[in-house]
């Protein structure tokens, strides 16, 4: 089980990933958690600098998925402005939501990337399907919602430590 929660890569933030060797290994598609990934918590819409991010991202030839366990009035605030489909209420880590989004693309697991920045959430959801995880550092801790705050991230700090060992 805990080896679910091991992502594949870890990074400090969505441009630390090397997108063009992600291209190499033959991905086409990023599945990507919204908040505390793409901006904060509380953030209505896109940063400039995201979304220059994500004119790379399609000049490079990805498709990408928004999918968030939000609910529709913030997911799709968000995304509709940037053209980008979106899963809202995902309900991660089951797969329905992980599976939506690859049907969207017309992908299969080996050509999809999974980015969040909470483990118990978008790296197990990910991992469970066989999707090449990436774990950023949450953008701002301080707008978490209680459960992420309390359950996931003492579950987190509880697996890191025992990986750790």
């Amino acid at each position: 089980m805990l080896k679910k929660l091991v992502p594949r890569m870890q990074v400090n933030t969505i441009y630390d990933i090397d997108l063009n060797e992600l291209w190499k290994q033959g991905k086409r598609g990023i599945i990507t958690d919204l908040d505390n990934t793409l901006v904060g918590a509380k953030a209505p819409l896109a940063t400039p600098e995201l979304i220059d991010w994500l004119k790379v991202v399609g000049q490079i030839g990805f498709q990408v998925v928004i999918v968030s366990n939000n609910n529709k009035p913030r997911v799709s605030r968000f995304a509709e402005p940037l053209s980008l489909p979106f899963i809202y209420r995902a309900k991660k880590p089951t797969s329905a939501a992980f599976q939506k989004a690859m049907h969207l693309m017309k992908l299969g697991p080996e050509e999809t990337v999974v980015i969040g920045d909470q483990m118990m959430t978008d790296v197990l959801g990910g991992n469970r399907m066989g999707l090449y995880t990436i774990l950023v550092l949450p953008i701002e801790r301080r707008d978490e919602g209680f459960f992420t705050k309390v359950v996931n991230r003492s579950l987190e700090k509880a697996a890191l430590t025992w990986m750790r060992k």
